[in-house]
């Protein structure tokens, strides 16, 4: 792992800097913790987020009683110094609550659009064929099994293929989005988690990386 340089942190009156913590595949913000410099050099020594606790006055490990650990892939400092984002692999759920993420609270949600993540999708698919809707097109796809939901991955690829060859980008757009939510019906069908192939996506970025370095 590379050490970044302490001296560039600027901590506060107190020692500490604040540090988010963010999924290393799903990009999801999953906690804020704070760190001192003792906190932070065990970090990046045993590569497992350590903080401060300013209520105990003490050092934790996340996950060390849970065994929700978190494994430090990268920590980036802003441009002031004066906060630190950390992109970890996961072990478990960051609240101990149980959610996945501590901000699974909305406080307000604009007139825009309404967030979107890839796991939200998965888990809104996941909940038709644990939870079966009638009229619901996907548990119509869950009920009909494996073969239906692979002819119309098949299909959704060859309109994808159709709208690319014709140059038709706003056509396209639409048949990848449609792929895109049948292979999760797919990965859904044959417990494939999200994190599943990213994990095998930043496999290949970091052969790639290697290669190009001449590793």
């Amino acid at each position: 792992m590379n050490a970044i340089d302490i001296s560039a942190i600027k901590f506060d009156e107190n020692g500490l800097v604040p540090c988010v913590v963010q999924d290393y595949y799903s990009k999801e913000v999953l906690m804020l913790a704070y760190m001192n410099e003792e906190s932070l050099r065990l970090t990046m020594e045993k590569g497992l987020m350590t903080f401060y606790s300013r209520s105990r006055k003490e050092l934790w490990t996340k996950g060390a009683t849970s065994g929700n650990l978190q494994h430090v892939v990268e920590l980036r400092i802003d441009c002031d110094g004066d906060a630190i984002v950390a992109e970890v692999e996961k072990d478990g759920p960051a609240c101990h609550t149980g959610n996945e993420s501590c901000f699974y609270r909305e406080l307000f949600v604009g007139d825009g659009k309404k967030p979107f993540s890839t796991e939200g999708l998965y888990e809104l698919i996941k909940g038709r064929k644990t939870s079966p809707k009638e009229g619901s097109y996907t548990t119509y796809l869950f009920d009909r099994g494996i073969d239906k939901i692979l002819k119309k991955v098949g299909e959704e690829c060859t309109e994808v293929i159709i709208e690319g060859k014709a140059g038709n980008k706003q056509g396209a757009i639409y048949e990848l989005a449609d792929l895109y939510y049948h292979s999760l019906v797919m990965m859904v069908e044959m417990d494939i988690l999200p994190k599943e192939v990213f994990a095998e996506l930043a496999s290949r970025h970091v052969l790639d990386t290697k290669i190009k370095q001449g590793g």
